[in-house]
């Protein structure tokens, strides 16, 4: 079975108690479908479903490795690098966020 190699790159272990959307979607006046939280420094940014894919952005831009979803419900995280899914158990936490602007 596949492992990460980038659990040491996680500075975020408690999610934020909310969040206003992806930063950079607000910031432009754009929308997005489903927000994910970068583990390293906390970016929050939108899914590759949305226009913009912000998440993915960031972490071109930043080599931060691991995003978590933070949609209701989900508790999974991706690593870009190890092209790998997982859950990580130490995260916490539960985020409130605004409904998509595109109504996903």
């Amino acid at each position: 079975m596949a492992t990460c190699t980038h659990l040491d790159s996680i500075e975020i272990t408690e999610l934020p108690e909310s969040t206003d959307g992806c930063v950079d979607c607000l910031r432009e006046g754009g929308q997005w479908l489903h927000l994910r939280i970068c583990l390293t420094c906390g970016n929050v940014g939108c899914c590759d479903d949305s226009p913009n894919r912000h998440a993915t952005a960031h972490n071109k831009s930043s080599g931060h490795p691991i995003i978590r979803s933070l949609e209701p419900g989900e508790d999974w995280s991706w690593c870009y690098v190890d092209n790998l899914g997982m859950r990580i158990p130490q995260i916490t936490g539960h985020t409130r966020i605004p409904p998509s602007p595109l109504g996903g």
